[in-house]
This record gives C-alpha cells, sequence and structure tokens, in this order.
C-alpha cells in the first residue's frame, strides 16, 4: 500500500524542529484532504477508462498546486514524493501507468520534461 508522504513529512516535523517551518498544520491538513479525495476516486478506477483515470490525477494535481501556491509548500522533493504516491495509488487499482502514458502518446512528452 502506499504510504503518502504527508505521513512521511509528518514523521519528519515530531523528529525535527527545523520541518516544522516547511511542513505547517495548515499545509498538511489540506494536503491530506486532496489526498483522501484522491484515494476515494481511485478506488472507483479498476477497469476505468483512460480519460477518467487521467481526470482524477488531473484534478488531485490541481488541489495539490493550489496548497502549494498558498503554503508555498512542495519544492523538488516534495513534487517527486507526490508524482510517486499518485502513480502508486493509480498501480493499486490495477492501471499500469507505464501503458496508460503510451496509449495516450504521453510518454514522449513526459520523458522531453523529465530532461528540463
Amino acid at each position: 500500500m502506499a504510504i503518502r508522504p504527508s505521513a512521511t513529512w509528518r514523521n519528519e516535523v515530531s523528529q525535527s524542529s527545523d520541518a516544522a517551518g516547511l511542513y505547517t498544520p495548515a499545509m498538511l491538513e489540506a494536503t491530506d484532504a486532496a489526498l483522501d479525495t484522491f484515494e476515494d476516486e481511485a478506488r472507483s478506477l479498476g477497469g476505468a477508462l483512460d480519460e477518467r483515470i487521467l481526470a482524477t490525477v488531473e484534478r488531485v494535481v490541481e488541489q495539490l498546486n493550489t496548497i502549494d501556491n498558498e503554503h508555498g509548500a512542495f519544492c523538488t522533493i516534495e513534487r517527486e514524493e507526490l508524482c510517486k504516491y499518485i502513480d502508486q495509488v493509480v498501480t493499486e487499482q490495477g492501471t499500469e501507468v507505464s501503458e496508460l502514458l503510451a496509449r495516450q502518446g504521453m510518454e514522449e512528452l513526459t520523458e522531453r520534461w523529465r530532461d528540463w
């Protein structure tokens, strides 16, 4: 089962006062609320059409972007952790993400972004 990045961040806060400035309670609560909604939607994705899966991912990414704008919360490491988590959750529901990207012609596009 995928472990939420926010759980890891809460653990960091409990171990280091430096982390408390990065991961505020309001940011963690907002992140958990977005991930709760995403997980609820993802549970019904088994066998869903690509468009529905991508729409679910898009919604959580937009929510996370809003949280970042409000809290200045997500740097590169946090974004990578969130991406990995989203991938894991979708995969746990039976979707092979690399195959979905290939079907949608997105694999080449995401590879170009990675190089940037």
